[in-house]
């Protein structure tokens, strides 16, 4: 679903899935529930689980929020980010280079986004950004798929950040996470333009 190989609308049949997954329908049935709690699957009384339309305004509300916040949280984590975390971001950014299909590398992506961010691990901000990170993977996702280009150049402003961040260059890292966000808006609303979600 993040990597929005389903269908806006699309029906999610519980013991098909349970079936595909070889498990029972209980966690089938949970883990749907957990989804609707994200906001990527909705109830239908007559139909069941689906997958949740995916709205532009949603998305630009996303990114407003991520770009008043995540500057605060670039600034908070830059001067506690340890070699160890650094590395592990750097690990997920090779392994977003050596991919090219969108739905693992924006999972990887917004896991990137998370380690570098571990030194506010459990703080109300850290939790409103994984959650605003979360709910945006999919229109990431769905964007890429149209925009194939724009993986390129975020992984090569991934590297450029890992760089800041190693330098400790707290405003220069700050202008570059601003830079990548709106790129990535920006990417996403021409995919919404062009009639891809």
């Amino acid at each position: 679903m993040l990597g929005g190989t389903l269908r806006s609308g699309q029906r999610l049949a519980q013991t098909e899935i349970a079936e595909q997954l070889g498990v029972s329908t209980t966690p089938v049935r949970e883990a749907l529930r957990d989804l609707a709690t994200e906001g990527l699957v909705v109830f239908d009384p007559h139909r069941g689980a689906l997958v949740k339309s995916l709205d532009i305004d949603v998305v630009r509300e996303l990114y407003e929020l991520r770009i008043t916040l995540e500057p605060l949280m670039v600034r908070r984590v830059i001067a506690a980010a340890t070699p160890d975390q650094l590395a592990r971001a750097e690990e997920l950014q090779k392994r977003m280079e050596a991919i090219s299909d969108t739905g693992p590398w924006s999972a990887l992506n917004r896991d990137f986004h998370t380690t570098l961010n571990e030194a506010q691990k459990g703080t109300r901000l850290s939790k409103i950004l994984d959650g605003l990170r979360d709910s945006a993977t999919p229109y990431v996702a769905l964007s890429l798929s149209a925009g194939p280009s724009h993986v390129e150049q975020s992984n090569i402003e991934h590297a450029e950040l890992l760089s800041l961040y190693r330098k400790k260059a707290v405003e220069e890292a700050v202008e570059l996470t601003l830079a990548h966000l709106k790129a990535t808006l920006a990417v996403i609303e021409q995919a919404h333009e062009r009639g891809t979600f």
